[in-house]
């Protein structure tokens, strides 16, 4: 028997604590076996690809900590909890697309507010899907289980919405066959409105330092983006009663501040450690800028909400001021 473990009740890692583990420290504390071995990550030679881009983009991370498995998700969430919890969402959902529908929703829209809907509202499958690949490197990189299974639950979020969308987008196409519903991709690489978050979005998909990666998407682009959508593209829908597009973006933004719940929750983790002040503020000064254009050239296509741009940088400083950081 080894005797420096005899008499535990609970498992090593956590016996720290003197106190039963709860469930979502069982199944979401210290499971990266890729943190066991900084040198080699994935456990073969460490000149192997993976592990020399894992000890440059991580251990050689803009930001450091000594203890990120010390994060702790605000919210608690675990893979049985987030089903249940999004079943119940998806429930809502479908009961808005039903009721919609039987309504015949779509074809009592003004035709003016209609044919803004491709540009402004189903074009945007192609940043979520770059969001919910975003969110998804961070799931590969991140130095701790716990950021990593938030990061997971982001990115079924932006993956549930594409979906969603998706469904919309042929919906509006059955209903307006003529106005450009499904072809939207030429929109999202050519069209104003959106070039400043094509830009923001295929550069943050290009960061590899998972640190700078997660605060560019958590305290920057991800923000910028729900706010304009879920808030002010909500806002012009409800005043031009389009009920549906407002109610479906007013759903997806309680995902958005689960979201905002977790990435305050890391920052502060963050900036325990006091070299990462400086390396924040560096990264918002590169990124900000981005963000700013992207949101002045989305907002200004939105029709009926000429302070839509102010309105989302303040509301973006406001959340960035929440994690306890200066915004740029």
């Amino acid at each position: 028997m080894n005797t420096a473990t005899n008499g535990l009740k609970t498992w090593t890692t956590l016996a720290g604590g003197r106190r039963r583990p709860t469930e979502y420290e069982v199944v979401s504390y210290n499971l990266h076996t890729r943190t066991r071995h900084p040198g080699y990550a994935y456990e073969l030679s460490p000149e192997l690809f993976m592990n020399r881009f894992y000890r440059e983009h991580v251990g050689g991370s803009v930001l450091q900590h000594p203890d990120w498995d010390a994060f702790r998700d605000p919210d608690e969430l675990i893979y049985r909890q987030y089903n249940v919890l999004q079943d119940g969402h998806e429930e809502y959902v479908d009961g808005l697309l039903e009721e919609h529908a039987r309504n015949e929703h779509d074809l009592a829209l003004d035709p003016a507010w209609l044919k803004g809907l491709p540009r402004l509202y189903t074009a945007a499958r192609y940043p979520l899907h770059a969001l919910q690949m975003a969110a998804a490197y961070v799931v590969q990189m991140a130095p701790a289980s716990t950021i990593t299974n938030c990061a997971a639950f982001q990115g079924a979020d932006q993956y549930r919405w594409i979906s969603r969308l998706a469904y919309r987008t042929r919906e509006l196409q059955v209903a307006c066959p003529d106005l450009g519903f499904g072809a939207e991709r030429a929109l999202w690489e050519d069209d104003p409105a959106w070039q400043g978050f094509r830009e923001l979005l295929e550069k943050l998909l290009a960061t590899y330092d998972w640190g700078e990666h997660v605060i560019a998407l958590n305290v920057v682009a991800k923000p910028a983006f729900d706010l304009c959508r879920c808030r002010q593209l909500a806002r012009a829908a409800r005043d031009a009663g389009d009920t549906l597009t407002a109610m479906l973006l007013e759903a997806e933004w309680r995902d958005s501040e689960r979201s905002q719940r977790w990435t305050q929750a890391l920052v502060a983790l963050t900036l325990q450690h006091a070299p990462n002040d400086a390396a924040i503020a560096t990264i918002l000064a590169r990124w900000q800028p981005l963000a700013d254009t992207a949101i002045d050239a989305w907002c200004a296509a939105l029709p009926g909400v000429p302070e839509a741009a102010a309105a989302v940088k303040r509301g973006l400083r406001e959340l960035q001021q929440a994690c306890g950081v200066q915004p740029a």
